[in-house]
């Protein structure tokens, strides 16, 4: 008999500045055996361009994948092998970065910018291959209706049938944007093999069934093993009128289950390696390959 995941802890974000100034809320940065493969998730979003201008100037990556994704407004992304783009409202990029790359992303002025950026740490054996791009715009995110008010984006992995566009990940993720209306309840099985998270960041929600705590938006839950998870936003009424509704990250991953080694955008298995990809990287010799398309 499969058994309901339950709530381990729910934590508050905590803000914080990155890159080059940039004010965001911090979900989580710090190896945790529940939240791995996941290592980081940042939530950055204003009205005011001086917190985001300042953006994430060229910085180098290496065995880990940093996964953004735009809700509103727009980020230029280069790198320096010479690719480049805009991410935009809904839109996915999916950067493993492997061996090694240096990049930038600096924010484009809007009248609101916000979006999000999740780091998943790769195995030692994955941790030294070609670079690689995954770009989904947001006409190709699949949209699925997983019951009464409940509505799910689909990133990786699957929801209601629908598998989402990013593939070949080695660590078997699922990453969903789901959106509750008031009165409605999400279930989802998560193989009992993964570690499961969801953040929420719109209203509130109730993630542990038997409890009778509601979950506000800018707070990180991490759930216990177990398969099936279900999630419950009740049917009171905001003070502005209208039905309550959430909407929430629900992120699962593969455990690696392996030694970190982490200092600021490198992710490795050892301290020698840590020092060996910093010391390259300060040689001019980072860069091992080009980046695959």
């Amino acid at each position: 008999m499969t058994r309901i995941r339950s709530v381990s802890e729910i934590v508050p974000s905590r803000q914080t500045r990155e890159g080059a100034g940039v004010r965001l809320s911090r979900a989580f940065g710090e190896v945790d055996a529940r939240l791995d493969p996941f290592l980081l998730l940042d939530h950055f979003g204003s009205d005011r361009p001086e917190d985001y201008m300042a953006g994430f100037p060229w910085h180098p990556h290496r065995g880990m994948e940093t996964i953004t994704y735009m809700i509103d407004g727009r980020v230029e992304h280069a790198d320096s092998l010479g690719n480049k783009g805009v991410i935009g409202p809904g839109d996915v990029q999916w950067m493993t970065a492997g061996s090694g790359i240096v990049h930038q992303e600096m924010p484009q002025r809007s009248e609101h910018l916000e979006g999000f950026q999740l780091w998943s740490n790769l195995p030692r054996d994955q941790k030294m291959r070609a670079p690689r791009y995954q770009g989904i715009g947001a006409a190709d995110l699949p949209r699925v209706t997983l019951g009464d008010g409940v509505e799910a984006l689909v990133v990786c992995g699957e929801a209601g049938g629908v598998a989402g566009p990013v593939q070949e990940i080695v660590t078997e993720p699922l990453y969903l944007d789901v959106t509750l209306q008031s009165g409605a309840t999400f279930s989802h099985v998560i193989p009992a093999s993964h570690n499961a998270f969801a953040y929420v960041y719109r209203g509130s929600a109730k993630f542990d069934l038997d409890g009778d705590q509601e979950v506000s938006e800018r707070h990180l839950v991490i759930f216990d093993a177990g398969e099936p998870l279900r999630v419950h936003v009740g049917s009171s009424v905001c003070a502005q009128g209208g039905d309550v509704e959430a909407r929430f990250l629900l992120v699962a991953g593969k455990p690696i289950g392996e030694p970190v080694a982490w200092g600021g955008p490198i992710v490795m298995n050892t301290d020698e390696e840590l020092r060996q990809a910093f010391a390259e990287y300060r040689e001019g010799t980072f860069i091992k390959e080009k980046t695959e398309p």
